[in-house]
């Protein structure tokens, strides 16, 4: 006859291996980013203050391989047409050919080339990031959200050097660095 004290030992084992579950490895399938998603930056001003907005169309994919999250990719592109601010000068000059020359270039792309998991709900995403025809490596720390069996949120944040894609106008008055905070909500 078993003891007492081992129902007790049990439940308290079944529910921490429940509270360590790992979420990206639950979360795993292939997803399409909802336009209900976030696409947030924000690059300080000199002497303080700053810009910020967020684009409006974006489009792209994700899969999580839950067996293996290095074997996991991000494909993204953001229409920087999109861009939105709250100023239409600013806006205008945004889509310029001083700052992201959507004639020229109607896309920023980034696809992932690597996935490394950071903690049970968290990973950082590397890969090349393509802008005003320009490719340089970037990277972003993603922690899921809520997840179900068809729906999956992200908070993605990430700093990007401008300056590296040809988008040097104002760097005397706006920083070089652009900080972007994202809500990713993807469907399967």
């Amino acid at each position: 006859m078993p003891k007492a004290g081992a129902g007790l030992a049990l439940a308290l084992f079944c529910f921490i291996g429940a509270a360590q579950a790992d979420p990206l490895a639950e979360a795993a399938g292939e997803y399409r980013i909802e336009p209900s998603s976030h696409i947030g930056f924000r690059v300080e001003k000199v002497g303080g203050g700053y810009l910020a907005g967020d684009f409006g169309q974006f489009r792209g994919t994700f899969r999580i391989d839950g067996h293996n999250i290095a074997g996991s990719n991000v494909d993204f592109v953001v229409m920087p047409a999109s861009v939105r601010t709250g100023e239409a000068r600013t806006e205008n000059l945004l889509r310029s050919d001083a700052i992201f020359d959507v004639d020229a270039y109607p896309e920023i792309v980034f696809r992932s080339t690597s996935v490394r998991q950071t903690g049970p709900s968290s990973a950082i995403i590397e890969g090349n990031l393509t802008a005003r025809g320009k490719t340089n490596r970037a990277a972003f720390v993603a922690t899921v959200g809520q997840h179900s069996d068809r729906n999956i949120t992200f908070h993605v944040q990430g700093t990007i050097s401008r300056s590296d894609y040809g988008m040097d106008a104002g760097l005397s008055i706006y920083s070089n660095l652009v900080d972007f905070d994202m809500q990713l909500r993807g469907t399967r």
